[in-house]
């Protein structure tokens, strides 16, 4: 876990995040109102003393008028066509659920450096774990596809579960609350797609 953290904090995503807020001379406070989120939280991404969920990363992307990619990007890695090797792939973030050591979702990124584009790849493991409501999540004008490249996952979809096994796949407006668990004995790889409009 300590690696993984250690790859997560590569990124600098919390130094992102407020060299942005600053560019745009906006206070946490005025950030929080923009993003829906606390000046406490904010203030503890910024630290890096919290990982945020995909999610809050969209609100705050959402928030500073930057693309959710900006966030995974090296600086000197700006493209205009992405080969990722799957030897390549590292854990981009960890979508925190329940508890702290609740984490049922590890993303890589399948396109980092690239610049301008509404679609956002990543490939997810997903811990075998029991549905808890708090795993929802929701945010505005986007669009999802998930393809299960192996394992089954329960999509939750507002009330409605759909088992989704491998080889199948699943495409949802993402302003409705949803989440997902691994079902099978084992994690659950998938290829998930978030579209931004």
């Amino acid at each position: 876990m300590t690696d993984i953290k250690a790859q997560i904090k590569e990124f600098r995503i919390g130094e992102k995040i407020r060299g942005q807020r600053q560019q745009r001379r906006l206070t946490l406070q005025e950030l929080s109102e923009l993003t829906g989120l606390s000046k406490p939280l904010l203030s503890q991404i910024e630290n890096e003393q919290v990982v945020p969920p995909l999610a809050t990363l969209l609100k705050i992307s959402r928030g500073l008028k930057v693309d959710i990619h900006f966030f995974f990007e090296d600086e000197g890695n700006r493209q205009k066509l992405v080969l990722t090797r799957g030897d390549d792939l590292r854990p981009d973030l960890q979508r925190q659920a329940v508890n702290a050591d609740n984490r049922p979702y590890t993303y890589h990124s399948l396109a980092q450096g690239m610049r301008q584009k509404h679609m956002e790849p990543f490939l997810v493991e997903v811990k075998n774990s029991v549905w808890d409501d708090k795993l929802f999540f929701h945010h505005e004008g986007e669009e999802e596809f998930l393809y299960v490249l192996e394992g089954e996952i329960d999509l939750h979809y507002g009330s409605d579960v759909h088992r989704v096994k491998s080889g199948d796949s699943v495409y949802y407006d993402s302003s409705q609350p949803h989440g997902l668990v691994s079902v099978g004995a084992d994690s659950a790889r998938i290829v998930a797609v978030l579209y931004s409009r």
